[in-house]
């Protein structure tokens, strides 16, 4: 449903040959459900990863509010693994600035797992 607005208040340049080619990969339902098997996938390792790898992030990071940082931290690393999955799946590459709103729109699906994550972990 997010995908539908998405496409029908961006209009695709012909310029931006990878950007079609990513917009056609998220809309597929094999790669859809397998992009979102890989986001709920690295949501269930984020408790471990934050225990091993961020004791004292307020001290480390100088920042207020940790479970802030961190969700925007993981949303960041969830993207960036979903983008290379899909630069995989086609065996393309960016070459550059690649708009990954529909990425983050996917991701901001999984929003209160991702969320519930990052407060198991530093509670």
């Amino acid at each position: 449903m997010i995908l539908k607005k998405i496409t029908q208040t961006k209009k695709i340049t012909t310029k931006n040959k990878f950007y079609q080619i990513l917009l056609k990969l998220i809309q597929n339902s094999k790669i859809r459900k397998s992009l979102d098997q890989y986001i709920n996938r690295r949501i269930k390792e984020i408790p471990t990863e934050i225990k091993q790898t961020f004791p004292n992030i307020k001290q480390i990071w100088k920042c207020k509010d940790e479970e802030d940082f961190l969700y925007g931290y993981y949303v960041g690393k969830i993207e960036e693994g979903a983008l290379h999955y899909l630069l995989k799946a086609t065996r393309a590459s960016a070459g550059g600035y690649v708009d990954t709103f529909e990425i983050r729109g996917i991701i901001e699906i999984h929003k209160i797992q991702l969320q519930e994550a990052i407060r198991i972990a530093i509670n």
